[in-house]
C-alpha cells in the first residue's frame, strides 16, 4: 500500500500536479489541512480516496478539524498540529497521540518535513507542498509505504 501525506498547499496546486505524477499510484492521499479551499481539486486530482482536515488557514470551511482511521494495522491520528502547539515542539501532540491510543499522528503547520518515533508513536509531519520553511526551502512530502508484513515505512521527499 502506498500512501501519499501532504500537507500546507494553500490553495496552489501546480506542485501537487508534480508529486503526484513523480509518485504514479498512491491508494490514500493525506493532507494535514491548509488547502485553503482547494480540498475539491485535491481529491480530483489524487484520483484516490482521500483523507483531508481543516488547519488554521481554512475559514469557513467545512472539513473536519481532526480524523482518527486506520491505514492497514495501524491507528492514525490526523491532526493539523496548530492546537497542540507543534511551531514550539511536539510534547502537546505526542501526549494527545498516546492518549488517543495512536500509532501515528500525521500533522502539519510548521512547513517542516519530520519523521520520528516517539514513545512507539510515529510522529509525521510532510512538510509544506507550497510554501516550505525548512533549510534548503523545497517543496516536501511524504510516502508511507506498507509492506508485505504490514509494516509502514515512511520517506520525505523533495520536489526539485
Amino acid at each position: 500500500m502506498k500512501v501519499l501525506i501532504i500537507s500546507d498547499t494553500h490553495g496552489k496546486h501546480e506542485n501537487l500536479r508534480h508529486i503526484l505524477f513523480d509518485v504514479g499510484n498512491i491508494d490514500l492521499l493525506v493532507h494535514c489541512g491548509d488547502t485553503e479551499g482547494g480540498e475539491h481539486t485535491i481529491m480530483q486530482m489524487a484520483g484516490c480516496p482521500c483523507q483531508i482536515i481543516a488547519g488554521n488557514n481554512d475559514f469557513f470551511s467545512r472539513l473536519p478539524s481532526e480524523l482518527e482511521f486506520e491505514i492497514g494495522h495501524y491507528k492514525v491520528w490526523l491532526s493539523h498540529g496548530h492546537y497542540y502547539g507543534v511551531s514550539m515542539g511536539y510534547e502537546k501532540l505526542l501526549e494527545e497521540a498516546v492518549a488517543r491510543g495512536a500509532d501515528i499522528a500525521f500533522f502539519g503547520h510548521t512547513h517542516r518535513p519530520c519523521v520520528l518515533n516517539k514513545q512507539g508513536v510515529f510522529l509525521v509531519n510532510p512538510g509544506s507542498v507550497s510554501y516550505p520553511r525548512q533549510e534548503g526551502r523545497r517543496p516536501s512530502y511524504c510516502i508511507m509505504d506498507i509492506d508485505r508484513d504490514g509494516e509502514a515505512h515512511f520517506t520525505i521527499n523533495y520536489l526539485e
